[in-house]
Parts: structure tokens; sequence; C-alpha cells
């Protein structure tokens, strides 16, 4: 990835650490989405989201073709996350892990040659083979701390072309004409499910350059800490930081119409921490993106970016999930939380004064401009802003 990505600055294309999807549409038409998710904020259960497409959950490389964006995978298979993968919440995910084909499974629990692992739904036995070695329920290590049955960053290996809905562009060298780019990750107190940014340049800097998660057990170090991963791809950078983001930022120069950029967010929590989002509602999400992509449906504006409205909403979730939408769950998803954003943008500037010198000055002047913004937002409003309010004006 590293020698990837030095690679494409030399020659002016984009190496990303994104899946590629498509999703359809009305009338089956089939738009194609990427995304950058950090480990275990729902990047692999986004690609394979049931009756879609995965054209790769990992590595894309993004190319100017003749004025077109243009999206390709490299990689022969996927390699993602198993904890919490269940039969409802990830079904595709599900059916090919119980159906016969040739799967690696890693950190998993192994009793009588069946695999179990942790959030899985089913009840696991009491002994079996695990990370270490011979498991019997209230094992202990050296430390005397108990041994889970399977390890939290279990995960799963499998061929592309082995899953029923493996995309058959998959082997074309000239990629897929790329709609829309997401970037998602852990943040429980700010930004709202789904959210579409004014521009490319304000997305790249916005969601991108800004993007932000609460530490995991996929990353090493202290869990549950708040740190900025750039694009999901800091880790991998082979090149300077600023340099990265003005790469991107003027990669769409000559393109005739560049992908729109959305910011996710599995993890909003209320005020009790409950999640606001269900494990399915990210199938919406994604139908809206899809539908912003066309332009068949309006969104409201607010501070951070564009968000969807009620009424279209009542339609996705009855036509995806077949479930109410209630004006609560709207409300409770998408109110805009003032403060929290405010105090989110405090740690970015942060994050890229103390990781420069070179972050473009295009990134300081986002950030300015939706400061600015959230504090009118919060003059007019205060702290927490429903969004029927800003439909209102």
């Amino acid at each position: 990835m590293r020698l990837t990505i030095r690679k494409a600055d030399q020659e002016g294309w984009l190496a990303e650490h994104m899946f590629i999807s498509g999703v359809y549409g009305p009338g089956g038409r089939k738009t194609y989405l990427a995304g950058a998710f950090p480990s275990a904020c729902g990047k692999t259960s986004t690609a394979m989201l049931p009756g879609e497409t995965i054209l790769g959950d990992d590595i894309a490389y993004f190319r100017n073709i003749n004025g077109e964006f243009r999206a390709v995978n490299t990689e022969a298979g996927i390699f993602g996350i198993i904890q919490n993968v269940t039969a409802k919440g990830d079904p595709a995910i599900w059916d090919m892990l119980h159906s016969p084909g040739e799967v690696i499974i890693s950190n998993i629990l192994v009793s009588d040659k069946k695999p179990y692992w942790l959030g899985m739904g089913e009840e696991l036995p009491d002994k079996g083979a695990n990370f270490s070695g011979e498991w019997f329920k209230g094992k202990q290590d050296a430390n005397g701390k108990e041994i889970s049955p399977a390890h939290k960053n279990a995960r799963y290996a499998v061929s592309l072309k082995a899953l029923a809905n493996c995309d058959p562009e998959l082997d074309n060298p000239d990629g897929v004409v790329l709609g829309g780019l997401m970037y998602g990750g852990r943040d429980p107190k700010g930004s709202v499910p789904v959210q579409q940014s004014f521009n490319w340049a304000h997305g790249i800097v916005s969601y991108g350059a800004s993007l932000e998660t609460e530490t995991t057990f996929a990353i090493i170090g202290e869990e549950g800490v708040m740190e900025i991963n750039l694009m999901s791809i800091q880790d991998f950078l082979a090149i300077p930081l600023g340099k990265y983001i003005q790469n991107n930022v003027d990669f769409v120069n000559d393109i005739k119409k560049p992908p729109l950029v959305f910011g996710v967010n599995y993890f909003l929590r209320d005020k009790e921490g409950n999640f606001v989002n269900g494990v399915r509602d990210k199938h919406v999400w994604i139908k809206w993106m899809e539908l912003r992509v066309h332009g068949d449906v309006d969104a409201i504006t607010c501070p951070t970016g564009q968000i969807p409205r009620y009424e279209d909403l009542v339609k996705l979730f009855k036509q995806v999930l077949d479930k109410e939408y209630k004006k609560e769950d709207y409300i409770n998803q998408f109110t805009i939380r003032v403060s929290e954003n405010l105090a989110k943008i405090g740690r970015v500037e942060k994050y890229h004064k103390e990781n420069g010198p070179g972050s473009p000055q295009i990134v300081y002047d986002t950030l300015e401009d939706t400061r600015k913004r959230l504090n009118d937002l919060r003059e007019k409003h205060g702290d927490y802003v429903s969004p029927f309010d800003l439909a209102t004006g």
C-alpha cells in the first residue's frame, strides 16, 4: 500500500484504503460507491450489504480515464472482522460463512469441528480450542484474567469470486465509473448517521481529512480513545500528509462529473449511551446516497453538510427494511449537536498543526467556515438543533 501510494503520487492517480460496491437504484440501475472506514467501523459489512454487489472491500485505485472518475480493485479476496456477524445483521456474510466453500477463519473458538465467534447470536460452548490452546469456560491467563472464548479481532478471509454477490466488473482493467464515496468512523457524540458534502473539496476536508474514530479492539493501544485517522489511510502514507490531501483535492480538476462525497457514522449514541442506529440502518443510508448521486431526492442544509429529509427516509426504511420510521428516530439521529461538532473541529485543527507542517490552507479555511456556521446556528437555535428546525429555517 505504501509503495502504491508513492507510485500514485508520482503518476497522478490515487491509491485509497476503500471498498467498492455496486448499489442498485430505481429501475434496476447500478451506481458504484466507494468507502473508507478504520477497522471495526463497518467497512466490510457495508461492502457486503444484501442485494448489492461487492467489487472490493479494502483497496481502490482511482484514475482519470477520458474525464471519468474510474475505480478498480486489485485484490482477489476480502479480509473482515467476524465479531458480531449475525444472520440478521449481516445476512450476506453469514450465508457465505455457512455455505460450502473455501474460507479461512482465524482467532475463533472451535468445538466439535464447528467455528464460534463473539456476538454471533448463538450460545457458545463451554470448551474447545482457541488462540490460547485448549480452552474451557473460566480459563485464566498468566495474570489471572479470564480468557475470552474467541478473540475480539477474529477475522475471516474468502475469495471474492466465491461470493454470490461478486460484481461482474471485478476483472475489468478500466474499472468502473464511481458515483460517490464515503468516509466513516466511530463517533459516539457528534456526527449524524449520514450527510453529503457541499462539494468535492469540502468532503475531502470535512469527512476525509477530519475522519475521527473511537479506538477499538482492532487498533493496537487503548480502547475508547478518540483519534484522527485521516482518510483511514494515515498509517500507510509514504508521502507527506499535506501532499496527500492536496492530491485528493486536485484530482477532480479535469473530471467531468466528480463523485459526491458523504460522511457516515453508524455509532452515534444518545445521552443514555444507546446507539441511535440499528445495525441494518446502514443500508438505508447507502440507498439515500444512491438517490442523491442521481438527483432523485432533495436534502436539508446544515452547518456540516446536507442531511436527508424525513419524508424520504420514511419511504426508504419501508422499502429497504420494511420498517416504520418515526419522527422521534429522525430527531434522535439527525439533531445537530453544535458543541460536540465544535469540539471536534478543535481536535482536527490541533492534529493538522501537530502533524505538519504542510496541511494545505484549504483544510484550515474549510474548518473555520464550518465553525462559523455552527456558531451562527447556535445563536439562533441553541446547542441541540432538530432537523425539523433546520428544514423551516
